[in-house]
């Protein structure tokens, strides 16, 4: 029996979702509001790879999930990755912060002042600690998530842009809400973490992979992306305004970009955006069954990181579903993934690994 799958939602949870059920042999279609693919957060992401990194501050779930995720994207989309680690980096005044951020994380070295010159040259002389994340990745999520879409039409997927919340659904086996911040005020407990960001452009600075700088105020991180272009990112403020950037947040993110390297003072200004990151409570993606609905949401900063590892469950599920009703797995982390849906069933994440 060949599946025919609707999924609403053509962002990083989408895409990847679209890709498994359609590597599987499903016959799948996506329905999106915006006029491509990556309209929501998904465009605003800095695609950073870096599962050690965020468990600094995240469940062990995010490293346990998310550690597969560079060589999924590598597989889907050979030669996008970048696999040249994370560098994370403060000011010598607040060399205390590194130390906490170390105790916090695992997977990293230390590196002194001429260790750093060797890995990231363009810093050479800035900084005496830092700590060197060496088998974390990164990749451009505009790129990726167009080659993604692209790729997808070619397996056979049909795309409907513009397409209504209530795009028509009969005829579908499964229909895979991914509608993200759009679900915000019906998903139980989602709330929006709005993340603003900039794109500066400088021939001056030359990074490798992104940089994370512990700056006091704000934690920064800068991606180097093609052209000279840098993505300077992330407020997280709690709002669901998706509205233009903030002034203060503008100052923030340039002052700590100068304090990385002062000829960030000189860069172009190229773009500045935000967008709103739905998250639940506990930060960590949920997945709901509703009848033959199934709830994908919640991702917080983590969708490019972790979207592979769900999307690999989610359809591993509906594939087992064919000849069966839609069930919940017995999965590793059922304390971590918890269904707020309305009127939905938990479904735990981990049976398909």
């Amino acid at each position: 029996m060949i599946m025919r799958v609707l999924i609403r939602g053509a962002g990083v949870a989408g895409l990847t979702i679209a890709h498994e059920l359609a590597s599987k042999g499903a016959e799948v279609e996506v329905a999106e509001t915006a006029a491509r693919a990556g309209g929501g957060a998904s465009w605003f992401a800095g695609g950073m790879l870096a599962p050690w990194c965020e468990r600094e501050s995240a469940p062990e779930a995010v490293l346990t999930l998310g550690r597969g995720a560079a060589d999924w994207w590598d597989a889907a989309l050979p030669g996008h990755v970048v696999r040249n680690g994370t560098l994370v980096i403060t000011p010598p005044r607040d060399t205390a912060e590194l130390a906490r951020f170390a105790a916090r994380t695992t997977g990293s070295e230390w590196l002194d002042t001429e260790s750093i010159e060797t890995v990231e040259p363009g810093l050479a002389g800035r900084f005496r600690k830092a700590l060197f994340f060496r088998d974390e990745a990164h990749l451009d999520p505009r790129r990726a998530i167009a080659a993604l879409q692209e790729k997808l039409v070619a397996m056979g997927v049909c795309f409907h842009f513009g397409a209504a919340l209530d795009f028509p659904d009969a005829g579908f086996d499964r229909i895979v809400d991914c509608t993200g911040a759009c679900a915000i005020g019906e998903a139980t407990d989602l709330r929006g973490v709005r993340g603003e960001m900039l794109i500066l452009e400088t021939p001056e600075v030359r990074l490798s992979r992104p940089v994370r700088l512990l700056h006091p105020r704000i934690p920064l991180y800068i991606v180097p992306r093609e052209n000279n272009h840098f993505m300077v990112g992330a407020t997280m403020i709690e709002s669901d305004d998706s509205g233009p950037i903030s002034a203060r947040s503008v100052m923030e993110l340039l002052n700590a970009a100068y304090a990385l390297h002062p000829a960030f003072g000189e860069a172009r200004v190229i773009e500045t955006g935000a967008g709103v990151r739905p998250a639940y409570p506990d930060n960590l993606p949920r997945i709901g069954v509703d009848d033959r609905v199934i709830h994908v949401n919640g991702f917080y900063r983590h969708g490019f990181l972790l979207a592979p590892s769900v999307a690999k469950d989610v359809t591993a599920q509906i594939i087992a579903s064919s000849k069966a009703k839609f069930a919940p797995s017995a999965g590793l982390f059922k304390p971590a993934f918890p269904t707020e849906h309305r009127n939905a069933n938990p479904l735990e994440i981990g049976a398909s690994r």
